[in-house]
């Protein structure tokens, strides 16, 4: 492991474990959707939310600039402190179920002009980081009767998970009934965070079996929901709204969209422990040609591996529903004192420690 990597730290120093940031969390490329949102929910219940931006080198004017961009870490030092400001406890829920499939502008056009549910959820899912998503979003296949729509931290970061997974899952279902009506309910809601004290507002918002210290943040619909018709389809609108979200997306280098490509294959096949020429091959890539582009990015592939086991590793711990054996055998070690001694050497503590620190 690099010294660039995972710093090593003493451990009767820390309150929580860490992992060293990602560079691409300064990159100041997210639009500030859901800062907007709440400045303008403060601004309706009376609260000021200048101060949210000292330091930050942004306005609060600036953020309704459409081709305004902020990094990750601006967006959640705001959302820090807007959370401290506001306290209400629901806050994700609040804002994320009054948003409307115009909240969601080109990408909202795409999919409510999409064939049907299905397609406008692929639609969706491809290009969910044009709406200022701070999570990172997938499609699974569940088992022969549902399928979900699946997010985790883009960095690792647990202490907004709740909030982000409220207003993400919240805005997907009001936007999904306002595709499909709202006959549709869920099969179930699953995250992987402890239940908060406001837990009755899940099942309220959700309407269907609210599961927490799952292994996953999902949301899980009935599959036969995939080829229900949409009113507005229209072809040549869908087309033309899914170029300027493609020509949106562009903005990202590619040397950031093959680290994050080796990043989601990684997550997804944790428990095999795949190895380097497994990826390349799955990326259609020779082993050269992806630890070049992964050099052109100035990561490596193992630096890669062990952050996506580390950040897996403290989502399951924060949980609390596995073992620290059960989580070594999530994460592709048959051997628990192997696990012990990685999650260490990532984090600076042993898993039973961090366990306890974690909020």
């Amino acid at each position: 492991m690099s010294q660039a990597a995972f710093e090593l730290r003493d451990t009767r120093s820390m309150a929580t474990p860490s992992i060293e940031p990602d560079p691409r969390a300064q990159a100041a490329d997210i639009p500030p959707n859901i800062l907007v949102q709440l400045t303008e929910f403060a601004a309706v219940h009376g609260i000021t939310s200048d101060a949210w931006f000292a330091g930050l080198g942004i306005t609060r004017q600036q953020i309704n600039d459409p081709s305004v961009r902020v990094s990750y870490r601006q967006a959640r030092m705001m959302i820090t402190r807007a959370l401290r400001a506001l306290r209400y406890p629901a806050l994700g829920l609040l804002i994320g179920r009054n948003e409307t499939i115009g909240s969601f502008g080109l990408l909202g056009l795409a999919m409510m002009t999409s064939r049907n549910f299905g397609e406008a959820m692929n639609v969706g899912i491809e290009n969910h980081r044009i709406c200022g998503s701070l999570l990172d979003v997938d499609f699974s296949i569940v088992d022969a009767q549902s399928v979900a729509v699946q997010a985790w931290p883009r960095f690792g970061e647990i202490e907004l998970l709740p909030f982000l997974c409220e207003e993400l899952f919240s805005s997907c279902l009001a936007m999904a009934r306002e595709l499909v009506g709202h006959k549709l309910i869920p099969v179930r809601m699953e995250f992987t965070y402890p239940a908060p004290s406001y837990a009755a507002e899940y099942t309220s918002t959700f309407q269907c079996d609210v599961r927490f210290g799952a292994q996953h943040n999902r949301i899980l619909v009935d599959v036969n929901w995939l080829t229900h018709p949409l009113p507005g389809y229209n072809p040549l609108t869908s087309r033309q709204a899914l170029a300027l979200c493609h020509q949106q997306l562009r903005g990202s280098s590619r040397s950031d969209e093959i680290v994050g490509s080796v990043e989601r294959l990684l997550r997804s096949r944790l428990r095999e422990h795949p190895k380097l020429t497994e990826v390349a091959r799955t990326l259609h890539l020779s082993e050269r040609s992806l630890r070049r582009k992964l050099a052109e990015s100035g990561r490596i592939f193992r630096e890669i591996h062990d952050r996506v086991r580390a950040e897996r590793a403290l989502e399951l711990l924060h949980a609390g529903q596995l073992s620290v054996a059960e989580i070594g055998i999530e994460l592709g070690f048959s051997d628990p004192r192997e696990f012990r001694r990685a999650f260490k050497r990532w984090t600076g503590m042993p898993p039973q420690l961090a366990r306890r620190s974690l909020p």
